[in-house]
């Protein structure tokens, strides 16, 4: 069923868990991370980044999400990844997304609230759910993200934003990269609980791919409510397809499509069981 990512998140926060966000980038990532919530019956959220809006009709795939969702019990939310322009923004809104990101980290903090605040309003008015950002998630290895230069949130710059912008949830910048670390990752807790005090909706943990286990565990009890997962998941597909390249088969496309979801599905699983309250 779809659900509100707000609804979803308030949930996670009044249960101390964490839902996942996994980026998708068409049917068979969006299938396995559907399949993989209904089969350990908890709540996902599917993330379509701006940046692939040149390649992903985002009509198309909003009512091919929906139409999926209604097929299963488990709440499913249709979130928008790290947006800067407006008009992706509306557009995602118009298409029935649940909920949007507007990334504003390249500004200072008056002009991110300035704009934030307008995408709130917009976004309020339709009944969609808004993410922001203080701070900049820095982009590790493996990752398509834009490059961030790793400014570590503020909390009391956290706490003036949220009051000013009147967001859902906040995503927290406390030293996790997009993509897979390089070398060893410096996260920042006590960072995390500061922030935690400062604020009082929904923490975001952006940069799921390669953070140890017991870090992402401390950081739910900490406040985190969503972990966004991408790299992970594309790099088991990819490493699917080379293997099978290597091996110079010769299938049907459908076959190798449908292995290569299977060979998703493990790190879906593996995060869904970690962040869940089970």
């Amino acid at each position: 069923m779809l659900m509100n990512t707000k609804e979803i998140l308030t949930q996670a926060q009044q249960g101390k868990y964490a839902v996942a966000a996994f980026n998708v980038y068409n049917l068979e990532t969006a299938q396995a991370a559907i399949q993989v919530s209904e089969r350990e019956g908890t709540s996902v959220i599917i993330a379509l980044g701006e940046r692939y809006f040149p390649t992903v009709d985002v009509e198309g795939f909003s009512a091919m999400i929906k139409a999926m969702a209604e097929k299963v019990k488990v709440p499913v939310a249709l979130h928008l990844d790290h947006a800067y322009e407006k008009e992706s923004i509306i557009r995602a809104i118009r298409a029935g997304f649940t909920s949007v990101m507007y990334d504003g980290s390249k500004y200072d903090l008056e002009q991110n609230i300035r704009f934030t605040k307008e995408i709130v309003e917009i976004a309020h008015m339709a009944g969609v759910s808004v993410e922001a950002e203080i701070g900049s998630v820095a982009r590790g290895a493996f990752s398509d993200e834009e490059e961030g230069d790793g400014t570590l949130t503020d909390p009391q710059s956290a706490k003036a934003f949220v009051a000013e912008t009147n967001i859902d949830f906040l995503a927290a910048a406390i030293g996790t990269v997009h993509g897979m670390y390089k070398g060893e990752p410096k996260i920042d807790l006590a960072l995390l609980e500061k922030i935690r005090e400062a604020v009082g909706i929904p923490l975001v943990l952006h940069g799921g791919s390669g953070t140890p286990e017991n870090v992402l565990k401390k950081a739910i009890e900490l406040g985190i409510c969503k972990v966004n997962v991408n790299t992970e998941i594309s790099m088991a597909a990819v490493s699917y397809l080379e293997k099978y390249a290597k091996e110079k088969q010769t299938a049907h496309l459908s076959t190798i499509m449908a292995e290569m979801q299977q060979a998703m599905e493990p790190v879906m699983t593996k995060f869904v069981r970690l962040l869940s309250k089970k």
